[in-house]
């Protein structure tokens, strides 16, 4: 059987756009001679579509779209996802579902097995789980039809599995020669080596090959690389789609297994972390900013490391006329921040305006002093500076249509070295899931080729300039030491005696664990960011703000 896997980026509820993107992918692959073309997880709907699944009419308007699909498509078969109903009156009301159809009949329809409700996921809130597990006959073959999850169960490859049962397994037990999973896997720093290594294995242990169909494109914070793969009977790669993109590759199981043959089917993807944040950062920025209807954004420029890569990658997502660059500098700003930024601009190829705050800054206080009194400066008029800049920012965002970018890193929203309605203000946090390290190893990517951000951005010791000679490090340890020890609280679950034994002093991890708890309410605050690491601020990691527990 020769088979095109589709690797599209869906709209959430835009069925005509989606529809289009089908057709249009379908063609290709009958113009290729293909006898089935696979697409992903809930392909009609978009993934995910969240509460919108509890409106009759998102469901009914997803059942339509099939129906024009099963009408359309003729000369091949297809594989898709879309959201089926529950015919019982018991459990949810609605399935997670794939149809396989061919010529205007609905051939085979299966329900997902398993419904992950952990980190990001929420199936369980939506979906009734399935329990059949057959195969089905196609075109000389027996389909064992999978859902993403279907297939993260493996006794042999998950070490704690989270369901007794295996659909793989069970579907190879009923005959199945071929296994096809359709999928909405998000992407995170890392996963795709796992999910390889994973899926290679499955295919080679049961001697079949497996079809991986995976969604591309970011939608809200969830960032879909795609990749989608086919692996041979030996678990070997045989067809691979590029990454954080649409494509489209084709398997053919009788073709020439031949290294020319199989290098023609592995199409490019990012041969390190750094790239592949990077492109999830681009994609997930360009997704984000033209999903919501937007196509120009702003950005305040400070001369740090973190505004210059946020104005990077807006610039290489919309292209840098439809960038704006503000610099808004205080009587604490200096001489080389302005020209730092000015030389990122034109690096950039973005424009950028300089609207001084002192002016500004001189009237709040003049208007607050009564209030203040006699009172020493303190955080509140380094707030009130930052406040100050996001409300200029917002203003032309206003004024202009354009989508406000806001620049803060995870570093900064783990501990609240971050103002509400100040520099937090924004409609997307482009690199609220990048640890600072990270960040200046970013930097350093974009800079291999050619010099986009300035040297001396990247040299100069990290500062917010809102008062006298300032600088990161009088309020926060080393970022490499801080962002060791958020790794462990944040994404690996360590307690503070853990971190301890490890190495860290406990009056630093103390303080660390307190600043990251006590500002839970702040990052509620935040605008979405782009995960990219395997546990991000957001759906992913839900804490109570009112609570009282000392993790010690």
């Amino acid at each position: 059987m020769k088979i095109a896997i589709a690797q599209i980026n869906p709209i959430i509820g835009d069925f005509s756009h989606n529809f289009d993107r089908i057709i249009n992918f379908a063609d290709k692959a009958k113009t290729l001679s293909c006898d089935l073309v696979v697409f992903s997880e809930l392909v009609i709907s978009g993934y995910p579509p969240r509460d919108l699944l509890e409106k009759n009419d998102f469901i009914e308007a997803n059942l339509a779209c099939l129906n024009r699909l099963l009408e359309s498509i003729h000369g091949i078969g297809v594989i898709c996802g879309f959201v089926d109903k529950n015919p019982d009156k018991e459990g949810k009301s609605l399935y997670n579902s794939a149809a396989l159809f061919e010529d205007g009949n609905l051939l085979y329809k299966i329900n997902k097995r398993l419904l992950p409700a952990y980190d990001v996921y929420d199936e369980t809130r939506y979906f009734e789980p399935d329990l059949l597990c057959e195969s089905y006959p196609y075109k000389g073959r027996r389909i064992g039809l999978t859902i993403c999850e279907d297939i993260w169960n493996d006794k042999d490859i998950i070490k704690k599995r989270a369901y007794s049962m295996d659909p793989v397994a069970l579907m190879i037990q009923d005959g199945a020669d071929l296994i096809v999973n359709i999928s909405a896997s998000p992407f995170y720093a890392g996963k795709n080596e796992f999910r390889q290594n994973m899926l290679g294995s499955i295919a080679g242990k049961h001697s079949v090959p497996l079809i991986y169909a995976n969604q591309a494109g970011g939608n809200d914070s969830l960032l879909f690389d795609g990749i989608s793969t086919a692996f041979d009977q030996h678990g070997k790669i045989a067809a691979r789609a590029c990454d954080f993109e649409e494509d489209l590759v084709v398997f053919d199981s009788e073709a020439d297994e031949s290294s020319e043959s199989i290098k023609n089917n592995l199409h490019t993807i990012a041969d390190s972390v750094e790239e592949s944040i990077l492109k999830a950062l681009v994609m997930g920025t360009r997704d984000y900013v033209t999903k919501c209807r937007f196509s120009k954004v702003v950005v305040g420029l400070s001369g740090g490391m973190d505004s210059a890569l946020t104005a990077y990658i807006a610039a290489m997502a919309l292209g840098p006329e439809n960038v704006l660059a503000v610099f808004m500098p205080s009587q604490y700003t200096s001489v080389e921040n302005y020209n730092d930024s000015k030389k990122l601009a034109e690096n950039i190829g973005i424009n950028l305006i300089k609207i001084p705050i002192d002016g500004i800054f001189k009237e709040f206080l003049k208007h607050l002093s009564p209030c203040f009194k006699e009172a020493s400066p303190d955080i509140t008029e380094q707030n009130i500076q930052a406040r100050i800049r996001g409300t200029v920012l917002m203003a032309i965002s206003n004024r202009e249509g354009r989508l406000l970018l806001s620049t803060g890193n995870k570093s900064e929203l783990s501990v609240g070295y971050c103002t509400l309605y100040g520099d937090m203000n924004g409609g997307l946090a482009v690199i609220s899931d990048v640890p600072k390290t990270v960040v200046y190893d970013l930097a350093r990517f974009i800079n291999k080729e050619k010099e986009y951000i300035p040297k001396r951005i990247i040299d100069k010791a990290p500062s917010a300039e809102l008062k006298p000679d300032q600088k990161d490090q009088d309020d926060l340890p080393p970022y490499d030491i801080l962002d060791s020890i958020l790794y462990g609280y944040i994404e690996e679950l360590k307690g503070v005696n853990e971190l301890v034994e490890i190495g860290y002093e406990r009056k630093l991890v103390e303080e660390i664990v307190r600043k990251v708890d006590q500002n839970e309410y702040k990052r509620r605050q935040a605008a979405p960011g782009l995960k990219v690491t395997s546990k991000a601020f957001g759906d992913g990691r839900r804490y109570p703000l009112a609570h009282r527990y000392k993790d010690c």
